[in-house]
């Protein structure tokens, strides 16, 4: 790092004439820009400047590192002026990982609009029902719904949406919910306990084991629309699959389920990860109200 601190001020040296415009170009002393040039000279070997008490004469060695030094400013000149961009308008690679049930309705549509606004985006997008690691997947970022345990990465909520219990019209008109097998994603285990409010706002518990689980929803949903069994829906997806099933309970309601972004940058957020959020969040408020 000290090669190209002392490079980058060799250069100004030259493009300023002097040791004195090069100080006063850097905001720097005299005396540590003369040490530095100094101490480049004396670990290169070779005499780049000839100085007198009036002018600074470039040697034939100086020249030719000069041209070096200069493509190494420019180069970072570069490399500063496409950071900043980045901060103005959103591009480049974005990984989102969501659960199945979320990233279709919600993150693909939210997403799809985005690309409209900033085509130098590149989302990638990861569904499954299984959290990814973040940092080891390279991940920028996560939906998910509940609060994470993790205390490495950041996490705000963005919304929110209420599981609905049901089956199909031929199971819940032969079965009764006591005998209706329950269909699960893996992830809620085998024993299930569901807690319904009521319209007074009185508690009223379901509880079944899980005699069929699946690792992904799009699994558990066929069961579930093939008559198998009763299992949750989230109330975006419920929408879509009406008349085809229908509510176990119409006049009970589960609680709301939280849903976060997780993202593992500190302070600096990058504009394309931000711009994502707000759309998902936009989306995901708009379903809700629907």
């Amino acid at each position: 790092m000290k090669k190209l601190r002392r490079m980058s001020i060799f250069a100004s040296i030259v493009e300023t004439g002097s040791i004195t415009g090069a100080a006063e170009s850097l905001q720097l002393s005299k005396s540590v820009v003369s040490q530095h040039l100094k101490e480049l000279e004396r670990e290169l070997g070779v005499l780049l400047i000839k100085r007198s008490t009036r002018k600074h004469i470039l040697t034939s060695a100086g020249s030719d590192f000069y041209g070096s030094c200069k493509e190494i400013n420019k180069l970072s000149d570069i490399a500063w002026q496409r950071a900043q961009e980045s901060i103005e308008m959103p591009k480049g690679i974005v990984k989102i990982t969501a659960p199945n049930a979320i990233m279709d309705v919600v993150i693909a549509p939210a997403i799809g609009k985005l690309l409209t606004k900033y085509p130098q985006l590149e989302p990638e997008l990861i569904s499954g029902d299984t959290h990814l690691d973040l940092m080891s997947g390279n991940i920028d970022l996560a939906i998910r719904v509940g609060l994470s345990r993790a205390s490495n990465i950041k996490q705000r909520r963005i919304g929110q949406f209420r599981d609905i219990l049901c089956g199909s019209h031929a199971l819940l008109d032969t079965v009764s919910v006591d005998k209706a097998l329950y269909i699960a994603n893996k992830w809620q285990g085998k024993h299930i306990t569901h807690q319904f409010l009521d319209l007074d706002g009185d508690t009223v518990v379901l509880k079944k084991t899980a005699q069929c689980r699946a690792n992904s929803f799009y699994s558990c949903l066929a069961l579930i629309k093939e008559g198998a069994g009763i299992g949750l829906i989230p109330d975006f997806q419920f929408d879509r699959v009406t008349p085809a099933l229908i509510e176990v309970f119409p006049q009970l309601k589960l609680p709301k389920n939280p849903v976060y972004a997780l993202y593992p940058y500190d302070k600096y957020l990058p504009t394309s990860v931000k711009v994502c959020i707000e759309a998902i969040e936009k989306h995901l408020t708009q379903l809700s109200k629907e």
